[in-house]
């Protein structure tokens, strides 16, 4: 609209918060493509850098794409959030792992694959004393806040049919934390199984950091499913490896593992999900009897892992090339005359049964919602 009047337009995503304020942000700009060169140096001056002095800003896609690509950025940071409060409440409630040892923990893991700007705060926090030198994150209320990033980036995935079920079950966390009170209740009345440690600590310490990294690929390749359907939909050009690289610095999803993520879309600009990359694909194998193992002991100590579990799952679906959803179609038909499909027959042809005799030939328009 704004084009048709002469102007032009720049929606940009940005992230970094307060350090990206003073340092540089990651920048997202989409809208009007002519409008670019105009702001271009613009924000690139004020962009984070990486790798000596490459900027964390590009040009995203036409029309609303830099805030979409934002919103999926915190989508994502919804999800990898959670995981390591995931890791973390196994290790203190399962393991019985003071914040000083969980510390040294993550301290490890930043050195490595999972080496991140949120892996690395988790450390700091880990370490930091109140003023009586008791660990500050033990008096903090386990009630968790949100802006509502998270909530959209769920909306827009199941306006578009895709199933981002990890960072979903990251929002439904924090609104569970939320019910504070009614857990109280709760935790007097409803009783689980008994907690008793985790033992070998080393070893499952282990499992817990592929669990971790497996579950957070899962996470980033269902956003990424999330962006290739909306460039679908809405007809943005959006250069995927590209995005992952303006998430390198000044953002607070910054990780090492980003660059794997601009390897895979420049050896496949086609790649339909991160998980069938050839190295994402060796990393989640590799992880997936640590991850299978993690989720199980935590649902067998009455710990809660709806991020971890959420993965797992979605990965065995995803892999998966059947899934019951032939007798949910059978339901449906059923009670809606809602049709179906069969596996004897050309996709796009749709069937009906009269189930009980008693019902007719007419069935409901097909439509997906």
């Amino acid at each position: 609209y704004v084009e048709s009047k002469g102007l032009l337009y720049i929606g940009t995503g940005v992230s970094g918060g307060e350090e990206g304020a003073r340092h540089g942000p990651s920048i997202m700009p989409g809208g009007s493509p002519s409008a670019w060169p105009h702001v271009k140096p613009i924000f690139q001056s004020i962009a984070a850098k990486v790798d000596g002095n490459i900027p964390c800003c590009d040009w995203v896609g036409e029309n609303g794409a830099g805030h979409f690509v934002k919103m999926v950025h915190n989508g994502i940071e919804y999800g990898d959030m959670q995981l390591i409060c995931e890791a973390y409440h196994i290790m203190s409630a399962g393991m019985k792992m003071n914040p000083d040892d969980m510390q040294k923990v993550f301290a490890e893991w930043n050195e490595g694959e999972l080496g991140s700007y949120l892996i690395e705060i988790t450390r700091d926090i880990l370490g930091f004393k109140d003023e009586d030198g008791k660990p500050l994150v033990d008096k903090i209320l386990d009630a968790a806040g949100q802006k509502g990033t998270g909530k959209w980036t769920v909306n827009a995935s199941l306006d578009l049919g895709i199933p981002v079920t990890l960072i979903a079950e990251a929002v439904f966390a924090r609104c569970t934390s939320a019910l504070k009170d009614e857990r109280v209740q709760a935790s007097r009345e409803l009783k689980g199984p008994r907690l008793t440690p985790i033992r070998n600590r080393v070893s499952f310490l282990q499992d817990i950091r592929k669990a971790l990294y497996a579950s957070k690929i899962t996470s980033y390749a269902q956003g990424f499913m999330l962006m290739r359907e909306a460039a679908k939909e809405y007809k943005w050009t959006l250069n995927f490896g590209n995005i992952a690289l303006l998430w390198r610095g000044g953002c607070i999803i910054r990780s090492k593992f980003l660059g794997k993520i601009k390897e895979a879309f420049d050896a496949n600009p086609n790649l339909v999900n991160l998980l069938l990359d050839p190295f994402f694909k060796s990393v989640v194998i590799d992880a997936q009897k640590s991850w299978r193992k993690v989720v199980a002991t935590a649902i067998e100590k009455g710990i809660p892992v709806p991020s971890f579990a959420a993965a797992l799952a979605f990965y065995d679906s995803y892999r998966s090339d059947r899934l019951p959803a032939n007798l949910l179609q059978a339901q449906r038909d059923y009670f809606g005359a809602h049709t179906y499909e069969r596996v004897d027959k050309p996709r796009g042809q749709f069937f009906h049964t009269n189930w009980t005799g008693r019902g007719g030939k007419v069935s409901s328009t097909t439509y997906n919602a």
